[in-house]
């Protein structure tokens, strides 16, 4: 596994960083103090959510499968805790509701998934359709708000430093994703699940335990996600997270990690949650608007699937073009 991961590191990651330079350079040019800690620190903060639901999204798409729910999922938890709170359950019982949905939402996706067999395309399709139509019944068309000052402080203001809950909180849970995908036997079950499902089954592997366990862990890290948002903005709308599944998957996709499943790293998709932060960070920087950041988004999504697959081909021609004059037949 670690010959495999320094020459990734040499190739997709090492364009990655390539970009990434690009678009500091530009940023750094652009904007004055642009890379002092407390800058940047704050610029994370904006996307922090996202990032942290994109580490267990790598987890999912390596497994072979898709969660499309994430968002929605990420508003619904949003919403639970403040129907909760407006009805008078203590903000940590609202939390822990919350969360609890979560997990719970994320066991029936990977019932279906994993024991049933059905699409996790179809499943998580109707699950983004569905539990946003539960924040909607929940919170209706309001904007639910006054929170305790604790749990918006947790959200907004430092804990060291300018280090936020919810920056402590992806740094952590980045260090367990990259053990728990490079150095653990769940890992290497997620990958050669990913490369094939029935192979994996009459290897031994556990397949709907994993499968289960990942789309568990999807739900409940969405919910916690939400709980996040939650606390940094202070307030809860029905649309809350809505259009951040576009985000997270182009993180995952550009970082490297096969929408097919069995092929990504851990490192590719933190430099990728980085770019796309920065890049967005200059698109403002140039005035462009929302909607149009949401199609330069979607073009790298696009690039994301296309690139390592066209990289791919075009390497297995140039192997064969090279292997083709010496492997002929000695004459008899």
């Amino acid at each position: 596994m670690s010959r495999d991961l320094l020459l990734r590191l040499r190739s997709w990651e090492g364009l990655l960083l390539a970009c990434l330079l690009v678009v500091l350079a530009y940023n750094v040019t652009s904007v004055s103090n642009f890379l002092t800690v407390n800058n940047q620190i704050n610029l994370f903060q904006l996307g922090i959510e996202k990032s942290i639901v994109a580490l267990v999204m790598a987890f999912v798409i390596i497994n072979g499968e898709i969660d499309l729910s994430v968002a929605s999922m990420m508003g619904l938890s949003a919403a639970v805790v403040a129907y909760s709170f407006e009805r008078g359950a203590p903000m940590p019982v609202a939390i822990i509701m919350a969360i609890g949905v979560g997990a719970g939402f994320g066991i029936i996706n990977g019932y279906f998934v994993s024991v049933l067999g059905l699409s996790s395309l179809a499943v998580t399709l109707a699950g983004y359709i569905g539990f946003r139509g539960l924040a909607q019944l929940l919170v209706e068309d309001r904007s639910v708000g006054d929170f305790p000052s604790w749990f918006t402080y947790l959200g907004q203001d430092g804990l060291i430093g300018a280090v936020t809950l919810s920056i402590l909180i992806f740094a952590i849970l980045a260090v367990v994703g990259t053990v728990l995908l490079h150095f653990s036997g769940f890992g290497r079950r997620t990958y050669a699940i990913g490369n094939s499902a029935a192979v994996a089954r009459y290897s031994g592997v556990p397949v709907v335990r994993n499968k289960m366990t990942i789309f568990m862990f999807s739900g409940l890290i969405s919910a916690m996600a939400g709980v996040l948002i939650t606390a940094r903005l202070g307030a809860v709308r029905a649309s809350t997270a809505q259009g951040f599944e576009l985000d997270i998957i182009t993180i995952v996709l550009l970082g490297g990690v096969s929408i097919f499943g069995g092929l990504g790293t851990m490192a590719g998709v933190l430099l990728s949650a980085y770019l796309v932060l920065n890049l967005r960070n200059g698109l403002v920087i140039e005035g462009v608007t929302g909607n149009t950041q949401t199609g330069i988004l979607g073009l790298l999504l696009i690039v994301s699937v296309l690139a390592p697959n066209l990289a791919a081909r075009a390497q297995e021609r140039m192997r064969r073009s090279t292997v083709g004059p010496s492997a002929q037949a000695p004459p008899s």
